[in-house]
């Protein structure tokens, strides 16, 4: 199973590492979660899948936590999880005789898709005080703002 999940990631050009055989390390590029990294672990009945999302949010636990729960009735192959700290991971396990490369890819698919279509949003939901604070920061010592363009609506008290 080990040789399909490499052969799966070398053909889908993700660029990984194996610090140990058959886990796997991949780092997914995005656009507004700048890179996902994922593990895939070939275990002995499944297939473990994991990757960090965001850290535990500072504010609006409920709207937050309420908003990745209603996320994981439409996801395939990993769900929102929290850890014991109650930073979010995006798990999942599928069972080895599921796995073919296609599905590794669907998998990787899925991830990014997730990680990076809603990153913008987890971090709107509970971090927005921060995000306002760093905003008037950087305004405010004339420092670049590019990266938090996407948070301009509600943290740009100009607009």
């Amino acid at each position: 199973m080990r040789d399909v999940v490499e052969a799966a990631l070398k053909a889908a050009e993700v660029s990984y590492e194996e610090p140990r055989p058959g886990a796997f390390l991949a780092k997914l590029p995005g656009q507004h979660k700048l890179a996902t990294m994922t593990w895939l672990i070939v275990g002995e009945r499944v297939l473990h899948v994991e990757a960090f999302f965001c850290r535990k949010p500072d504010e609006n636990h409920t709207e937050f936590y309420r908003w990745l729960l209603e996320k994981n009735g439409s996801m395939y192959g990993v769900h929102f999880s929290l850890d014991p700290v109650g930073d979010v991971y995006l798990v999942g396990r599928v069972p080895l005789a599921a796995v073919t490369g296609d599905e590794v890819d669907r998998l990787l698919g899925c991830v990014l898709t997730y990680a990076d279509d809603w990153f913008d949003r987890a971090l709107e939901l509970g971090f927005a005080s921060s995000i306002r604070r760093e905003w008037a920061w950087r305004a405010k010592r004339g420092e670049s703002l590019a990266n938090l363009q996407a948070f301009a609506r509600f943290a740009d008290p100009d607009r």
